[in-house]
């Protein structure tokens, strides 16, 4: 029953924010497609269906309808006009880099590159549980830029390895998770969102959020200017991490010789490292270069993305199968394709523009810093809400920008940096709040009301880091080399 309540419910909330009485200023065909594009929030927030056929979906009644495209809110759009408009999400650059870097990410799975790296680490640093929180924070910081699902590299990649660590200890989900389980587990999901925030690849949101900003017209930074921007918050936290959750959320088990023997023995299974894992090393580093220097060798990101994938095909690090058989890389694609067209019609039906007009009158008074730190906390709070960062995203990124824009004096593209960059860390907030909680939260080392405490403690804390590191940095010194 509660399945097709929560299938039902985007339907009829869209229903019934059509058939309020209209706003004045607002045309009914802008209102047809504001109505629309609430039930696919609402859809991505509940996800009765696969998330991105509730995309589809959505784009599919705006071409019915003839509303999206430009100047669609004066006028139907013809038939042609609008099935042009809804696949232009198909050809945009950044969508099919969030789709390569999926694929990036299977070759370190296929390589056993990911695998041996962690192992390495736990065999170097886990005669200690704060040695072992180190461990995990680092192997998460150097796949975090290949692998930009935070799902495919902390509950993919890590997941396994770490959960095979406790079982050592006699610490179970179910019996003494507290012994050595519990702190492993959140060090895994804390450092996943700090590595989320630090790079422009941690997470698919992130290049998402930039899209969505440029279709609203403002300015945004490349994968080196984005890294400049967060660094000083992003070093700090990283640091911090580990030994936060070591006084926090401590460990009865403060160190143990097994884990490093255990990791010397897994590691040895693995053998000589392979002509495989050597090549895909090779690979990742010539894509950071590019990555880091694409205004410089002027090679577009997506570009960098789609020649790594040739050369791992090239290489035989995965085949033509693998990349056949991706389905969380094809969902992705046909998921944030649709989602960048729906973000990008609010504005082409004239929506964000009354939106604009209609906050103006209440944010004028607001002093430029005043303003903007309180949309930052808004935004950032308003996370609990969302049971994705992508969800979030879309329903909500474009609508700040254009409360930003309703300030006077205020500089809107560095406000909507400010408030891109700490999407990874607010994932901390909840259970459900980023791709790769979930996971951890079901392992059932973390007890709900600990999640849920600890969320708040670690999101709290990292946005009070944010607030009084990261924005006197961006506003006074990273804001001259990131635009």
């Amino acid at each position: 029953m509660e399945k097709y309540i929560k299938l039902a419910a985007p339907f009829l909330l869209g229903a019934i924010v059509f058939l309020i009485p209209t706003p004045e200023g607002v045309s009914v065909n802008t209102w047809i497609y504001f109505s629309i594009f609430i039930g696919v929030v609402v859809g991505l927030i509940l996800e009765p269906i696969p998330a991105a056929l509730i995309g589809f979906i959505g784009i599919t009644l705006s071409v019915l309808f003839g509303v999206g495209p430009a100047g669609s809110g004066e006028k139907a759009a013809t038939a042609g006009a609008s099935i042009n408009w809804a696949l232009t999400g198909f050809s945009n650059a950044t969508v099919w880099l969030i789709f390569a870097a999926f694929m990036i990410g299977i070759g370190y799975q296929n390589s056993g590159l990911g695998k041996r790296l962690a192992l390495f680490l736990v065999a170097r640093l886990g005669k200690s549980t704060l040695g072992l929180g180190y461990a995990i924070a680092i192997t998460d910081g150097i796949l975090a830029p290949f692998i930009p699902s935070n799902a495919a590299r902390s509950g993919g990649t890590l997941y396994p390895i770490i959960t095979s660590i406790p079982s050592m200890f006699g610490s179970y989900p179910d019996k003494d998770a507290r012994k050595i389980g519990a702190y492993l587990a959140w060090c895994a999901l804390a450092t996943t969102c700090v590595s989320s925030s630090v790079f422009l690849t941690g997470q698919a949101p992130n290049p998402l959020a930039l899209e969505v900003a440029s279709k609203s017209g403002i300015a945004t930074v490349d994968w080196s200017g984005w890294f400049i921007a967060f660094a000083p918050v992003g070093l700090i936290l990283f640091l911090a991490t580990p030994l936060l959750a070591y006084i926090i959320y401590p460990p009865e088990i403060k160190g143990s010789k097994e884990v490093v023997v255990w990791a010397k023995d897994e590691a040895k299974k693995l053998g000589k490292i392979s002509l495989k894992e050597i090549l895909m090393i090779c690979i990742s580093l010539c894509a950071l270069v590019l990555w880091i220097g694409s205004s410089k060798f002027g090679v577009n990101a997506t570009t960098t993305a789609i020649l790594v994938i040739i050369a791992m095909l090239a290489c035989k690090i995965i085949s033509w199968d693998n990349f056949l058989a991706n389905k969380p890389a094809w969902n992705v694609l046909v998921w944030f394709g649709t989602l960048v067209t729906m973000a990008g019609g609010l504005k082409n039906v004239g929506f964000l523009s009354w939106v604009a007009n209609f906050a103006g009158h209440y944010l004028s008074d607001f002093s430029p810093m005043s303003a903007m730190v309180g949309l930052v906390v808004l935004y950032y709070f308003i996370h609990y809400f969302f049971a994705s960062t992508t969800a979030h995203v879309t329903a909500l990124l474009a609508l700040f920008i254009v409360m930003a824009q309703a300030i006077p004096n205020i500089d809107v593209s560095l406000v909507t940096l400010m408030m891109l960059l700490p999407m990874g860390i607010m994932g901390v907030l909840t259970p459900y709040g980023t791709g790769h909680s979930p996971v951890w939260f079901a392992s059932g080392y973390i007890k709900a009301t600990d999640f849920w405490r600890l969320g708040f403690i670690f999101g709290t804390i990292y946005l009070l880091v944010y607030l009084l590191v990261g924005i006197p940095w961006i506003t006074h010194f990273a804001s001259k080399w990131v635009f």
